[in-house]
């Protein structure tokens, strides 16, 4: 039985996971083995030294993800982590800022989310669905909204209530759906971006799991220069300018990076990869809007 430990003083079972513990740290939990009533001054340290490890990490992935392309990847693949935000935490971060910029500053119209952005602009949200005259989407889906019903009942009520809406509630629901469906979308894509470059680079020696990390980083860095596109002032399109040039030259220059391989190798599979990643986002986004509408 775990006798409770006495202030400041360690004690000889961990009083979280009972493991019998030697030193300042359980070995099994890692809870600290010296104990004593917390003070105002600890929680202070303890929070200010959170925030400090944090931001340091922060500022040293974010060098390494916008001035070397790929370099964060081979620190995490060669074991150098604890120092950097992890990949996973940084992608997300990034995409939500992403996500939230586009929705609260109200851009009708913003870069498509992949590293392929320079091939284009996705018109977002009520953009998608505009009428060149009062009614030309419900007369042109009819045969659209008849074969959706077929297939499920509630569907098509759904789909004919859509049609039927006024552009502003249309534009609404687009909105709606925009924030609550494809950020998902676009996530899900990442395992899949993953498994190109698995095929593309056969007999690399590099595992699913380095591929997946490389795709978080890269697309966690597409939503950070496309969030600077539409945040940072440009002057005389300068900066925009730069921002579009890095953003299509920063996936070539990473994989040639972390996969090596000559300039022409590395060029030819990042055009596969771009013309694949492309084609899956805009079936996954159109995916997401048809669901968000049906239900």
């Amino acid at each position: 039985m775990n006798m409770p430990a006495h202030p400041h003083h360690a004690a000889s079972d961990c009083p979280n996971c009972g493991a019998v513990v030697r030193g300042h740290y359980c070995h099994e939990c890692g809870q600290e083995t010296v104990l004593h009533p917390a003070s105002a001054r600890e929680f202070v340290h303890e929070f200010i030294g959170h925030y400090v490890a944090l931001e340091g990490k922060l500022w040293k992935s974010l060098l390494l993800l916008l001035f070397r392309p790929g370099q964060l990847t081979l620190e995490y693949i060669n074991g150098r982590r604890v120092r950097y935000i992890q990949p996973l935490r940084l992608y997300l971060t990034f995409s939500l800022v992403f996500f939230a910029v586009v929705n609260y500053t109200g851009h009708d119209e913003v870069p498509a989310p992949a590293p392929a952005a320079a091939h284009g602009k996705a018109e977002r949200k009520g953009g998608l669905m505009r009428e060149d005259e009062p009614g030309e989407i419900a007369a042109g889906t009819v045969d659209v909204r008849k074969a959706i019903g077929n297939v499920n009942a509630h569907w098509g009520e759904q789909a004919d209530r859509f049609s039927n809406m006024t552009p502003a509630e249309r534009d609404k629901v687009m909105r709606t759906v925009f924030n609550s469906y494809v950020p998902y979308a676009v996530f899900f894509m990442m395992p899949l971006f993953a498994l190109y470059l698995k095929v593309l680079y056969l007999g690399s020696g590099r595992r699913y799991g380095e591929h997946l990390l490389f795709a978080l980083h890269v697309n966690g860095f597409a939503f950070l220069a496309l969030t600077l596109i539409m945040l940072v002032p440009d002057l005389f399109g300068i900066v925009t300018f730069l921002l579009w040039l890095w953003l299509v030259f920063y996936t070539p220059v990473a994989m040639r990076r972390v996969y090596g391989g000559s300039r022409l190798m590395t060029g030819v599979r990042w055009f596969v990869l771009m013309a694949l990643h492309v084609t899956g986002m805009g079936l996954a986004i159109g995916a997401a809007f048809g669901i968000g509408i049906l239900h």
